[in-house]
């Protein structure tokens, strides 16, 4: 993979902090844009800028046409059975919103049981426990095993309850643990419950096939994937689609309206309320061809090398004053680095990195529960993507020498 080659396409990775070129290393969060992904969003705001859908006239037509090939493109890219089983919203976070209120209204009663785990990200733990406030349904939470791999034995145990949903994510956000999505989803099958997965740290980096997957329901971000903010998606089987209600009222999701009546439009439409995100579509759409353009098995040849890499080099020079939580290198796991350093508080690390124009994550993650399992109060965090270079790694490696050298008079190592 020609990184070098790749980094011209992304302007951004150009600029310079405080004297230093910017080292991203901060991709889990949000990656970088690609200036193919850039040009399609400034292209349909110039040429085809339109509400779309019952428009008759040319331009209008244009702009559905454009948004209606985005929802093909997702639908390839998920490998979906019909492009209506893609639903546009503004990221993962709505997608499992809408995922949680719809089951809510429809199928989870008082006293049923949600099984989920303590890996989650917030934005899959606070809709069921709101659902659990409005309801009165059971959370239950799949623990972790000291190497931050799901414990089987707790979920199989979960499932004898026979819980109306499981929902997980499909790659930790802070340990980089791939869960086995395709043996837990026939599991959680078996028992009778609906799955609902959360990729948004998977799509990224993978090729995600839904039907290979075995989940019902399945959600990723734009954003994470090299494209736009605001854009995500919510992929459900198509007969689970039709039994929910809709998420939101407004325009775009009805049949008709009368002042003591109304119907509702089939899916994806009925979870589309109001005016959507076309140029986010449209970017998401290049965004992805982009993807499949540098190959997903360079794309994760590349990222395994530099995880394996960093590791080395992180180990070598801080010994066991730096330790690194998630599941070992070789048994596969995300390009995500979640680490402490003694005598360093993350908030610290991060703050002393940017002076040196590296940018990393310090804090919860979104994952206080994981956080409060893991017996710590925060974690730095450093994640790559197809852009990172090993020089980068390196950099990341001398300056936390610097970090920990200025906080604690320990003698900078990693700058040898």
């Amino acid at each position: 993979m020609d990184v070098d080659r790749i980094r011209a396409d992304f302007p951004v990775l150009a600029r310079s902090f405080h004297g230093h070129r910017l080292a991203y290393l901060d991709s889990a969060a949000t990656s970088q844009k690609p200036q193919p992904v850039i040009d399609a969003v400034a292209a349909y705001y110039a040429e085809r800028n339109a509400n779309v859908h019952r428009s008759v006239y040319a331009l209008g037509e244009e702009s559905t046409a454009a948004y209606e090939a985005a929802r093909e493109r997702v639908a390839k890219f998920l490998h979906a059975s019909d492009p209506r089983e893609i639903v546009f919203v503004r990221g993962t976070t709505e997608a499992l919103n809408l995922a949680a209120t719809c089951l809510g209204r429809s199928v989870l009663q008082r006293g049923d049981t949600v099984v989920s785990t303590v890996m989650e990200h917030h934005s899959n733990i606070v809709p069921w426990q709101m659902l659990k406030g409005a309801l009165g349904i059971r959370l239950e939470f799949v623990d972790i095993d000291e190497e931050g791999r799901l414990r089987t034995d707790q979920f199989e145990q979960f499932l004898r309850d026979r819980p109306r949903v499981v929902t997980f994510t499909h790659a930790s956000n802070v340990l980089g643990t791939v869960n086995p999505v395709r043996e837990m989803s026939e599991q959680a099958h078996d028992a009778g419950s609906v799955v609902i997965v959360d990729a948004a740290q998977a799509a990224p980096h993978r090729g995600i096939d839904v039907q290979q997957l075995g989940c019902d329901l399945l959600a990723f971000s734009g954003h994470k994937t090299l494209g736009p903010t605001g854009i995500g998606v919510l992929w459900g089987r198509r007969e689970l689609l039709e039994r929910l209600p809709p998420y939101m009222g407004g325009g775009e999701m009805i049949r008709e309206v009368h002042l003591d009546r109304c119907s509702f439009a089939d899916p994806p439409a009925r979870f589309e309320a109001g005016t959507p995100n076309v140029a986010g579509a449209v970017g998401l759409a290049t965004a992805l061809d982009y993807l499949e353009g540098v190959g997903w098995e360079e794309l994760a040849a590349h990222e395994a090398g530099l995880t394996s890499y960093a590791t080395r080099a992180l180990r070598e020079a801080f010994s066991d004053r730096l330790r690194i939580f998630g599941p070992p290198i070789d048994a596969g796991r995300e390009s995500i680095l979640s680490f402490s350093l003694a005598r360093v508080h993350p908030h610290d690390v991060a703050s002393l990195l940017d002076a040196e124009g590296i940018a990393i994550r310090s804090g919860h993650h979104c994952a206080q529960p994981l956080m409060d399992r893991l017996r710590v109060p925060a974690l730095s965090r450093a994640s790559f993507y197809l852009y990172t270079t090993r020089e980068e790694v390196d950099r990341l490696v001398t300056a936390l020498g610097h970090a920990e050298a200025r906080m604690t008079g320990v003698p900078a190592t990693a700058a040898a």
